[in-house]
């Protein structure tokens, strides 16, 4: 017998020329029943990403590799979004400084993508999996320290959320007042609150950032970049950099927070120390970024028959395209949680370190953590991009703080970062203070 399905609570009826809104607390709440409808009507549907921001979400695993591997038919250069060209996309939208055109290579095609992905790349690729090491446990250990003597925090907002921000704050090489108001920038960019004020923050962060290096380079992956055969502008290189703290941070804090959850939640990976299948199953089932991949078709085409016009935005659902084979494919890595094609993330390598990495260290200092409220009760952060969670509130047995892990010196010919606290510019003193300062400050004992 062939069952009709039911629309979620809250969704329109799918062919009622209505969008599917996924901005609302009823789709973070339970997108995978959204993401289920919506395949059983089609490859794609109509989506509303904020009010007045519409756009085609593509939720069929073949018809999101065919294309993401489609880069003649499909760009990523949103000057060519028709809707914001014609003014018909609100310049407060809040989804807007995740959509908007940045010369980075996240929005560019051909040989203008190449150039700046290559830079990227062979700059991270000089980051050894040794010192990425070191620097997550440095700043794994900070954060615990912060909690571990009250035996319960939020995983969330405490640790997962400042985590990697942490990590790339040393990568980049910021002093103090740059590398705090870069956190608060990050952060209110993908929580959707006061979006262009805090893109604003970030961007004038990163400005400083690369007129200090400029002037004073140092051993980080800022000046690296700097440094690369591409020769890039001060404008290029502020974007890349907006570009990977934002594509590295974000994803990462819903990413170890996602796997945190599953590792407190499923039985089987619960004190089992099987942390790579979790990681693995998280990547399939929850990805941080469930809907993203911005795409743009340069003609009038279709996906797997659904009709998009030229200029329309076009997303894929990560998470729905997963989880047509999640079953059938187990653990193995053809999940699209990465994307794939030109664009995939350059990454995903250290981003799983950082992610293995964050949650040994602390299963290790605090092994009898568990979930402190019903898992019912958990909140989902609404977006329409993010999978996230609000809080991840856990209890365990408090244990004294343990001391700093001081700074080696890196693998010659490198030299040590040299990363000096700095008193609060006025820009900070009006965001807030985000721990990076006390961080700074802990590691010289």
């Amino acid at each position: 017998m062939t069952t009709t399905p039911v629309p979620p609570p809250g969704c329109p009826a799918h062919g009622s020329g209505q969008p599917i809104p996924l901005h609302t607390a009823d789709y973070a709440a339970d997108p995978h029943a959204y993401h289920q409808y919506m395949r059983q009507h089609g490859p794609a549907s109509p989506v509303e990403l904020a009010p007045g921001v519409e756009a085609t979400l593509v939720t069929d695993y073949n018809a999101a590799l065919d294309l993401l591997q489609n880069s003649i038919d499909f760009r990523k250069d949103s000057r060519r979004w028709r809707a914001l060209a014609e003014g018909r996309i609100s310049p407060d939208s809040p989804v807007l400084p995740l959509l908007a055109y940045r010369p980075n290579c996240m929005f560019t095609d051909g040989a203008a993508h190449l150039r700046l992905r290559q830079a990227i790349t062979e700059s991270f690729a000089r980051v050894s999996g040794h010192r990425l090491s070191l620097i997550v446990e440095r700043a794994a250990r900070f954060l615990i320290s912060r909690f571990s003597a009250r035996g319960s925090a939020d995983l969330l907002n405490d640790y997962a959320k400042q985590l990697p921000l942490f990590v790339f704050n040393e990568l980049f090489g910021c002093p103090a007042g740059i590398g705090d108001r870069v956190m608060f920038g990050i952060s209110g960019m993908f929580d959707g609150i006061n979006a262009e004020q805090a893109n604003q923050v970030l961007v004038q962060a990163v400005n400083e950032l690369v007129a200090l290096k400029r002037a004073q380079p140092g051993d980080d992956v800022t000046t690296w970049l700097m440094q690369h055969p591409a020769q890039l502008s001060d404008e290029e290189m502020i974007q890349q950099l907006v570009l990977l703290l934002g594509a590295g941070a974000e994803p990462l804090r819903g990413l170890i927070g996602n796997t945190f959850h599953r590792v407190l939640t499923v039985e089987r990976y619960a004190r089992s120390g099987l942390l790579e299948e979790a990681l693995d199953d998280t990547l399939w089932r929850n990805p941080p970024m469930a809907n993203y991949a911005p795409h743009y078709p340069a003609v009038d085409t279709d996906v797997a028959g659904h009709k998009v016009s030229a200029g329309e935005l076009v997303l894929v659902s990560f998470a729905a395209a997963n989880a047509a084979l999640a079953d059938q494919a187990g653990n193995s890595h053809a999940h699209l949680a990465w994307s794939a094609g030109p664009h995939a993330c350059p990454s995903k390598e250290p981003a799983r370190l950082i992610t293995l990495a964050a949650i040994e260290h602390l299963l290790n200092e605090l092994p009898d953590v568990e979930l402190a409220v019903p898992e019912e009760s958990l909140a989902w952060r609404p977006g329409p991009f993010n999978r996230a969670l609000a809080h991840l509130p856990v209890r365990f047995g408090a244990v004294k703080p343990r001391a700093a892990v001081q700074p080696q010196q890196p693998e010659a010919p490198q030299q040590p970062t040299v990363l000096q606290p700095s008193a609060p510019s006025t820009s900070q003193s009006k965001t807030g203070r985000s721990g990076w300062s006390a961080f700074l400050t802990w590691l010289k004992g």
